[in-house]
């Protein structure tokens, strides 16, 4: 498989922040619940580890999940995000590069082979990697509060987002409009309609933030849940 050029682009713009971070900096909060900019860091490296795992067992006819469970990848990270902020980076960067090495040795035939997120669990096609490692990168980078932020994400990125968390939002009918974009998502008949950019929807979706940048012509946004 082809490893993208805008994974590639958004990993380099990661790592450039993650390196930049000072000591201090790594023990703030980010943008997720509970967690430090080092968790999310240490998030990242360990995603890429288990992807890159997950892909090198494909080449080799095994199936390797991204991780052994959902405990020892919460574990994981706890562990990670406690160690010195050179640590994490140095992690960061080896699973990076490992994860590009992988998706480009899966051939072609072996691309609609599926990856267990734990044993047992979802699945998912060795090909949605790149575009699955491209969401974690940008909307977790955005989640650092380092001065990168969704105004930064490319306009493909935030169209392709939407469609993506468009049918996981508000278990109700509602539709999406981009203003920047001139394009609607609509999930079942009837319901709001939520407008904004196509980045503000984006973060929106994935539970970010308090909508204030949107607006609904019924008055009230509905409740999306956080990824």
């Amino acid at each position: 498989m082809d490893d993208p050029t805008d994974l590639a682009q958004a990993t380099r713009r990661l790592i450039r922040t993650a390196d930049g971070l000072t000591d201090g900096e790594y023990a703030g909060p980010s943008r997720c619940a509970g967690w430090t900019r080092g968790h999310v860091v240490a998030h990242l490296a360990l995603n890429a580890e288990g992807l890159a795992g997950a892909l090198r067992g494909i080449v080799e006819g095994l199936r390797v999940p991204m991780y052994q469970s959902q405990e020892s990848r919460d574990d994981d990270i706890e562990v990670l995000a406690g160690k010195d902020p050179s640590a994490i980076q140095s992690r960061l960067l080896g699973a990076a590069t490992d994860l590009h090495d992988a998706i480009v040795a899966v051939p072609d035939d072996q691309a609609a082979v599926t990856v267990e997120r734990v044993p047992g669990g979802p699945g998912f096609a060795a090909s949605d990697v790149p575009a699955m490692r491209l969401r974690e990168v940008e909307i977790h980078h955005a989640d650092l509060r380092s001065g990168y932020d969704r105004s930064d994400w490319s306009v493909d990125f935030a169209r392709d987002l939407v469609t993506q968390l468009v049918d996981r939002g508000p278990a109700l009918p509602f539709s999406v409009h981009a203003t920047d974009l001139g394009r609607t998502w609509t999930v079942g008949a009837g319901g709001p309609t939520v407008s904004g950019t196509a980045a503000d929807l984006g973060w929106w979706l994935s539970g970010r933030g308090d909508g204030s940048d949107l607006t609904s012509d019924s008055g009230v946004l509905p409740q999306t849940g956080a990824l």
